[in-house]
């Protein structure tokens, strides 16, 4: 299996304004709210469950989080909020899943399609790249801290095996843990109780294969995700790019 091609895990760390910072926040917020459709109490809700340790970690207000949450099971009066997936290819034919939640679908999409022609890509029918991806869980594991030496990996591989991972995948001191779909909590929860420290969890797109492409048309698509990320509608972004 292909390392993770999760745009919002593998970008440079930037200052986050405060307008880059309300535009995360709104992003959360939906997120919490469409998951929150489903049940209200994330301990029987798995998908909201994600979204507020995810909302948290951004350091998210608790108010804020708790309003999204009534919106969402219709305590608060909110949008119309729907969830969308668009595929498309980049810059030298990379393959990109863009997952989004909007209350204008039609306006989201006319705004992916002009980033997308901006930044040399473009938009492809349903089932033109999700075929190169899989649906997998996937657990983040940043001990940077405590990897000193190649065995502080091998031990740490081991505990997430014993975890039930059915594949690893390291990018730097980085460990991505991958689970079935209906695994993911069940491993992040044995990870946990074994003191590793857990910095994302979720479902996502992985590649099934890495494209190699040139440093060039790797800036270009880098330019690409930046400018997708930075629309409203926008949540996540993947791809079977192989990072430098």
């Amino acid at each position: 299996m292909a390392g993770h091609s999760h745009w919002s895990s593998i970008k440079h760390k930037k200052e986050i304004t405060d307008k880059k910072r309300g535009q995360i926040f709104s992003k959360l917020a939906r997120e919490i709210e469409v998951a929150a459709r489903q049940g209200g109490d994330p301990d029987f809700n798995p998908k909201l469950r994600v979204a507020i340790e995810k909302a948290k970690k951004m350091k998210m207000p608790t108010e804020n989080i708790e309003k999204a949450i009534k919106r969402g099971t219709g305590e608060l009066k909110g949008e119309r909020l729907e969830e969308f997936v668009f595929e498309a290819l980049g810059p030298g034919g990379v393959a990109i899943i863009i997952e989004g939640i909007s209350d204008n679908i039609k306006r989201s999409l006319n705004e992916i399609k002009e980033v997308l022609k901006n930044y040399g890509g473009k938009l492809v029918g349903e089932g033109g790249v999700r075929w190169q991806f899989e649906r997998r869980g996937c657990i983040v594991v940043n001990q940077k801290l405590k990897i000193k030496n190649q065995k502080d990996k091998e031990n740490l591989e081991m505990l997430a095996i014993e975890a039930g991972a059915e594949d690893l995948y390291w990018h730097g001191d980085v460990l991505d843990v991958y689970t079935k779909m209906e695994d993911l909590e069940k491993v992040k929860k044995n990870l946990e109780e074994k003191g590793v420290e857990i910095e994302s969890a979720s479902l996502d797109w992985v590649a099934k294969e890495e494209i190699e492409v040139d440093q060039n048309t790797f800036q270009q698509c880098q330019k690409l995700f930046s400018a997708l990320d930075d629309l409203d509608s926008v949540q996540e972004i993947y791809s079977n790019l192989k990072t430098f």
